[in-house]
């Protein structure tokens, strides 16, 4: 992957963040408390084919039975908190205090979406990421209650299909999300598909008003 040091020699904006983005770039860092933020293209791009996304039986039953309630957009902050906390297979993060700012800056302009999984009035998981054309870039999730966050993931797949997305970024591609269809394919295969999502646009929306 492409990793230029970056401690901070320009402003990281809302509006750098995005021209990034379509330029297939995005930004980590390498903990929570590092102040500095890099830039990451990696070689190899995971993204979640919307026509492959995988249910197994047993979350096919999940989906149909569940008690959980879906939300859109109504906690980020609980939402990034819930992506920051440290996980059996992820120790540390790498949302810092800049990243929290700034994609809270574009969740309030409506660029940043959540998806959010409620046990009551409890966050059982969710994930967030950005609406950009008809493309989406999935930043983090997380779950605190069993498939929280495939129920978040199947939830994302079907609102961005009905809302004429083409594309899901995940940026890298884990075994979960293996197991759930992800996979990788070359950067410049991957530069290919988001300039024909980026000449679209994505209506996140549309799933709320069939």
């Amino acid at each position: 992957m492409s990793r230029p040091s970056n401690p901070f020699d320009i402003e990281i904006t809302p509006e750098l963040i995005l021209r990034a983005y379509r330029a297939g770039i995005f930004p980590m860092a390498e903990d929570a408390t590092s102040a500095d933020l890099f830039w990451v293209s990696p070689d190899q791009r995971g993204i979640l084919p919307l026509d492959g996304f995988k249910i197994s039986k047993s979350l096919r039953k999940t989906l149909r039975s569940h008690d959980f309630s879906v939300r859109v957009d109504t906690d980020f902050t609980g939402i990034i908190d819930g992506c920051a906390e440290p996980a059996p297979d992820r120790p540390s993060t790498w949302i810092n205090r800049s990243i929290r700012s700034v994609y809270g800056e574009l969740f309030r302009r409506g660029v940043a979406h959540t998806v959010e999984v409620w046990d009551g009035e409890e966050l059982a998981g969710g994930l967030y990421g950005l609406a950009i054309g008809g493309a989406f870039f999935g930043e983090s999730m997380f779950h605190r209650r069993t498939d929280a966050s495939k129920i978040a993931l199947a939830h994302l797949v079907e609102r961005l299909m009905a809302g004429g997305f083409s594309l899901l970024d995940t940026q890298f591609v884990t075994p979960h999300l293996a197991s759930l269809g992800g996979i990788e394919i070359p950067r410049e295969k991957y530069e290919n598909r988001l300039a024909e999502a980026l000449e679209a646009e994505g209506d996140w929306w549309a799933w709320d008003r069939r």
